[in-house]
């Protein structure tokens, strides 16, 4: 597969997709004492794996919150979903919920049957309605230049087939992906970055749960993977507590602060509900 027929280039319908981190953090975090204050999940998208939440991470424990970061295997909307689904059963109390890019269209099917999540926080995140896709909206504003620097790699598929994974091109990873975060930390992040399937980006959302769980919105100006326009319109269609930041795609690992900040904004309004 050609990705720039998955993400098309022209000047009024640019592809965009994802960022992300993965592999499991402790899961015992969910389980210590925190007080009144609610279990954060941190869900990462495409593109980088769950270290990219460690400054986050960090800051939200130095604030007394227990923090998990459950993987988000990439392979399918509705299969990543269930996936976060099961993981959101096992934590007990109250649940904040931070998806990051792709993570947010994943956590927006997942939370809306889990009534322990009481709110959810979109960084620089997806967060589609029901029939939408991830690359629907992508191509709905103009402002991504991701479809240039992808690299497809076909995947055997466990029934039979074939899949086609996406990757960022790693000399172009920090241009596209991490503009403002170091030369060698990027360069750390474009060799462990995990791929989506093209598959989880073209799939339809079943589930919109932002319609009845309040969210709040980090808005990436500089981002060149999902358009700013994009990010606004999910936003605003949300009605979200929405902050704008001049920052990249990546700015779990560019602006720790300012993303923990945002997440502390959403935990303390679940206490006064």
């Amino acid at each position: 597969m050609n990705a720039q027929n998955v993400f098309p280039l022209n000047s009024k319908r640019v592809a965009g997709a994802e960022a992300g981190s993965a592999a499991l953090s402790v899961a015992a975090d969910a389980d210590r004492p925190s007080g009144d204050k609610p279990t954060v999940v941190l869900v990462h998208g495409a593109f980088a794996d769950s270290s990219s939440w460690n400054g986050v991470i960090q800051r939200l424990r130095h604030d007394g919150y227990p923090v998990v970061a459950p993987a988000n295997p990439l392979r399918g909307l509705t299969s990543d979903a269930d996936y976060l689904h099961s993981f959101l059963k096992s934590v007990k109390g109250p649940v904040v919920l931070a998806g990051h890019s792709y993570g947010g269209a994943v956590m927006s099917r997942a939370a809306a049957d889990a009534p322990n999540v009481k709110a959810l926080v979109y960084i620089a995140a997806f967060a589609p309605d029901k029939g939408e896709t991830a690359l629907a909206l992508s191509n709905k504003f103009p402002g991504s230049t991701l479809g240039d620097v992808l690299n497809p790699v076909s995947f055997p598929l466990a029934g039979g087939g074939t899949g086609t994974d996406l990757y960022i091109k790693a000399d172009a990873f920090q241009r596209q992906f991490a503009a403002d975060v170091p030369t060698a930390t990027a360069d750390l992040m474009a060799a462990t970055q995990r791929p989506v399937a093209v598959s989880a980006l073209e799939e339809e959302a079943t589930e919109a749960a932002w319609k009845t769980i309040p969210s709040w919105n980090l808005v990436t100006t500089q981002d060149l993977n999902i358009p700013v326009a994009a990010q606004r319109f999910m936003a605003e269609r949300a009605q979200s507590h929405t902050t704008e930041i001049d920052a990249s795609h990546a700015v779990t690992v560019s602006r720790p602060d300012a993303v923990a900040d945002l997440i502390v904004q959403a935990a303390r309004s679940t206490a006064r509900r």
